[in-house]
């Protein structure tokens, strides 16, 4: 596996040789296809200028310069050097442990990017990454800590994940936004026990194990086909959209047909994964 970070997890006077490995893809967060903006006359990609309005006239990389702006058009000029004598030039190249926390209280919105913590090829130096893995998971703790990479300062969490150690990057405690006014709204809201029984009877109806297989997007395939069979010359002939459903405002009656409509999807056999088409297509036809 390759790494794109290579040092120790440390704790007391435990240094245990890792690698970081980027366990998601780059483009995770986003669709798989990404777009260049063309002139449509020509479809010739554009370029993008940096454009000074004040002195009318495109700027080159040696007249930039990074600004913060204090208010209104007031800015706070930074030059590169400040910002280098910020970041930390650690050479430790270690994950430094400063404590281990039980793993079910964090919560997954402090989560950012996930690593896979590679152990070293010795024999000798995987036996003290297997021992903390065990350790952890058998107590169920994950381990808090913070590195270094190019400069900059991470927070993270270590975890077990099978057979292996995983690194989450957390949030720091300024980025992620209260949920004080959602959680004051809903202390003030009562629901019946008739409807508590039907949402959990519904829940129950939709509930399976889970299985990261069926983690894919339409969109994200949708868009593949159309793309492609564009690219084939085929015409593109658009669905005619589904009927919107009445909306049920009795929430009774909506429980009671979401329950319906569970059990109906359980007793329907499932459809094949290529025989849903976001579009039709046909061939275009040619002139002899």
């Amino acid at each position: 596996m390759r790494t794109t970070w290579n040092g120790s997890l440390s704790f007391g006077l435990v240094s245990i040789p890792v690698g970081l490995a980027p366990a998601t893809k780059p483009a995770a967060r986003q669709s798989d296809v990404s777009f260049r903006l063309l002139h449509r006359e020509c479809l010739t990609p554009i370029k993008q200028k940096r454009w000074c309005p004040t002195h009318d006239r495109e700027v080159g990389p040696d007249e930039l310069v990074r600004g913060w702006e204090a208010s209104k058009g007031q800015f706070v000029i930074v030059e590169d050097e400040e910002l280098e004598a910020l970041e930390r030039h650690d050479d430790s190249r270690s994950i430094e442990i400063s404590r281990f926390v039980p793993v079910d209280e964090v919560d997954p919105i402090w989560l950012d990017r996930t690593y896979f913590l590679v152990p070293g090829q010795p024999a000798a130096q995987r036996r003290p990454y297997k021992l903390l893995l065990e350790a952890m998971r058998s107590s169920g703790t994950g381990a808090v800590g913070r590195f270094v990479r190019s400069g900059r300062e991470s927070l993270c969490l270590v975890r077990a994940r099978g057979e292996g150690l995983v690194l989450e990057t957390l949030y720091l405690a300024e980025d992620v936004y209260s949920q004080a006014e959602i959680d004051e709204a809903m202390e003030a809201t009562d629901v019946k026990e008739a409807e508590l029984g039907l949402a959990q009877q519904l829940v129950e109806g939709l509930t399976r194990p889970f299985d990261p297989a069926e983690l894919a997007s339409d969109y994200r395939r949708d868009l593949r086909a159309l793309l492609e069979a564009k690219f084939r010359g085929e015409e593109i002939v658009q669905p005619e959209p589904e009927p919107a459903a009445a909306p049920v405002i009795d929430l009774m009656e909506a429980l009671k047909a979401s329950v319906a409509a569970a059990k109906g999807r359980e007793s329907k056999p499932k459809k094949p994964a290529a025989a849903r088409t976001p579009a039709k297509t046909r061939r275009r036809a040619t002139k002899a």
